[in-house]
């Protein structure tokens, strides 16, 4: 069987898993669109405040941090750091050819880590609560990689 097939079910799980953490990671951008849009605030570059349909009265207040905005943006900036390392050792999981109860143990496992941590912060949780599922996660893509070495050097 051909691993990178989604006739391959580790390979069907990988890629659920990933398309969910694409629409998560697309999603939260347009949270702090609207966010932005909104609150009419949390803009971050100078040439923002040129007059336009969307900001017709534009006005530099605008540039100063909003925390509705600014704790969106952090979400985002979180996925970013963490997403991309899912993706590829995701991927290179699916080749090292697990069994696929260990996929989809580890892969739903990642997706309701971000989930619960996108909760968490969404919510205010405190540092800890969201350090716990960060934790979780990344263990998760920690193992997935070590568990490629291991298959690739034995």
């Amino acid at each position: 069987m051909d691993l990178l097939t989604l006739e391959n079910p580790v390979f069907a799980t990988y890629a659920v898993a990933a398309a969910v953490m694409v629409l998560k990671v697309m999603g939260q951008g347009w949270m702090t669109v609207y966010r932005m849009s909104t609150a009419n605030a949390g803009l971050v570059s100078p040439e923002d405040l040129r007059p336009g349909a969307i900001n017709p009265t534009p006005d530099p207040s605008q540039l100063e941090p909003n925390d509705y905005v600014e704790r969106s943006r952090r979400i985002h900036r979180n996925d970013l750091e963490n997403i991309p390392a899912f993706w590829a050792a995701g991927l290179l999981f699916v080749t090292a050819d697990p069994p696929l109860w260990l996929a989809l143990v580890l892969m739903v496992g990642f997706v309701l880590a971000r989930l619960a941590h996108f909760a968490a912060y969404a919510t205010q949780q405190s540092h800890e609560m969201r350090a716990s599922f960060y934790t979780v996660g990344s263990v998760i893509v920690i193992y997935m990689a070590l568990h490629v070495l291991w298959a690739a050097l034995a």
